[in-house]
């Protein structure tokens, strides 16, 4: 795994269209913490967020740095090799394996598709490993479901190895024990050292897993913390225009969103 980065996005102006939704970021460092969850409502900046992050989006003002590196003056590969990024869909060009899939991960350190050399078999091996994917290495992507898919694809970003991977949603379309199994996956690999941010829907699961939580608001910022601070039933209220209660769970005394009527 290299070594853990650090993003910064300073003074970040992005807008969709002229007059329009806009992502302003006056000033964000990531990759601070072992997992840092980034929420919202849909349309609150989540993906666009991540993917300026990544270098995919150029900023409309402003800048963003990989360990003070300016990110746009990096070559892909570069950046690769320290940055990982899985975005919401991967549409897939070639009905590939999973082994196949995972093995995409180890382009940036000159991998290939098949992988031969002795770091490559292995870091895909821990990757297939670390999603519970080992026994569908030879299934083809047209013989999985949807989950299986999304836990093939997440195979990639890990098998990556880099030391700051950005993921949009990597619980979407899993069901809830394959949800909780990606984000004790994620948890362990945070405890290794790996810097995690990840976008999520579910309060809950950010909860349980963040050390830190960004909260999105109509392309601001607003509320960043750790989850207990981060997660009130007022700025909820005021942020999903819906009534909810927050308690704290028994057991992990973590916080818990309750809908209300």
């Amino acid at each position: 795994m290299s070594g853990a980065g650090q993003l910064e996005l300073q003074s970040v102006r992005f807008g969709h269209e002229p007059g329009g939704w806009e992502l302003r970021i006056p000033s964000l460092t990531l990759g601070g913490e072992g997992m840092c969850g980034i929420a919202g409502p849909n349309g609150s900046g989540k993906s666009t967020l991540l993917e300026l992050a990544a270098g995919l989006r150029r900023p409309d003002s402003g800048a963003v740095s990989l360990d003070g590196r300016s990110l746009a003056g990096m070559g892909r590969k570069a950046v690769a090799r320290r940055l990982g990024y899985l975005p919401q869909e991967c549409p897939a060009l070639f009905d590939y394996t999973v082994e196949q899939v995972a093995a995409m991960g180890r382009h940036a350190h000159g991998g290939r598709l098949t992988p031969d050399a002795p770091g490559d078999i292995a870091a895909v091996s821990r990757a297939l490993d670390a999603v519970r994917m080992e026994s569908f290495r030879r299934r083809r992507l047209s013989q999985l479901s949807g989950g299986e898919r999304r836990r093939a694809w997440l195979a990639s970003a890990l098998a990556q190895e880099p030391g700051l991977l950005l993921l949009d949603e990597p619980t979407q379309a899993l069901d809830l024990h394959h949800a909780a199994a990606v984000m004790e996956a994620l948890a362990r690999k945070a405890a290794d050292g790996l810097r995690i941010v990840v976008a999520l829907h579910d309060l809950n699961l950010a909860a349980l897993y963040c050390d830190r939580l960004i909260l999105l608001q109509d392309g601001q910022v607003a509320a960043d913390g750790p989850p207990d601070e981060v997660l009130s039933s007022g700025r909820l209220e005021a942020l999903f225009g819906r009534h909810v209660e927050v308690v704290r769970h028994p057991d992990t005394q973590k916080p818990v969103i309750l809908a209300k009527k």
